[in-house]
């Protein structure tokens, strides 16, 4: 597990208590020798002083549990979310409130958003109180689980050719990109149809696409319309 933002170790003592192999990680040189004292004689802890946008990401898969500062969190969501070479397997992110419900709308709010939120399931879990922090906090906060749903390398790429073309313009139609840059060869009818068995409006505008949509039309562009219609869900139990 990587405790990206460690700080003092709050998280990062909690972690090890369970068992976990935590990777703290910590830009501020006096937290980071004051992790290093604290943990100094746990072998289930390894600090690593760097910043949580630059360090180097596991190979394999691994978790996330933080509570990053907030003015990090787009840059942070972007080094997680966003490459799809990253391999992360699920995380807990404790981040302001408003950042956490536009993370978790069911209708992202741009393509870049689109983009982490079909690949990703999103839930707000819980608020967390200001007395759960030393000092607390200014502002409200909140829990986020993030999984990742099953889709393959090829849905992906279909995915980026959907988002790009369906958010050129603020006008951009899901409908029209699905039929001009997918769909040419098999036609507009072909097309709707398409868009109808993904839970798509042919009509609707590309904001009013939820992110579970886009990840079904991908799929479904892509010969996985098994998976799709399964729900594809990416929480594990």
């Amino acid at each position: 597990m990587l405790d990206l933002g460690a700080g003092s170790g709050a998280i990062t003592a909690r972690l090890a208590v369970a068992g976990a192999r935590v990777i703290a990680v910590e830009r501020d040189p006096r937290l980071a020798a004051r992790l290093r004292r604290r943990f100094d004689s746990d072998p289930r802890v390894r600090v690593v002083e760097a910043d949580l946008c630059w360090v180097k990401l596991p190979r394999r898969e691994f978790l996330v549990v933080a509570s990053p500062p907030f003015s990090l969190t787009t840059a942070l969501c972007r080094r997680l979310l966003g490459d799809p070479g990253v391999r992360l397997a699920a995380a807990e992110l404790i981040i302001q409130d408003g950042a956490a419900r536009w993370l978790a709308s069911p209708r992202p709010r741009d393509a870049e958003t689109a983009w982490w939120t079909a690949r990703y399931e999103v839930r707000l879990a819980s608020r967390v109180s200001a007395a759960s922090f030393t000092p607390p906090p200014s502002v409200a906060t909140a829990r986020v689980s993030i999984r990742p749903r099953p889709m393959p390398g090829r849905a992906q790429r279909q995915l980026r050719t959907l988002l790009r073309g369906a958010y050129r313009g603020p006008a951009g139609r899901a409908g029209a990109v699905a039929a001009s840059t997918v769909l040419a060869s098999a036609g507009v009818v072909r097309g709707r149809r398409l868009l109808i068995q993904a839970g798509v409006d042919p009509g609707a505008a590309a904001g009013e696409v939820t992110a579970e949509q886009w990840y079904r039309l991908a799929l479904i562009l892509t010969g996985r319309a098994e998976v799709a219609d399964g729900g594809g869900s990416g929480w594990r139990r």
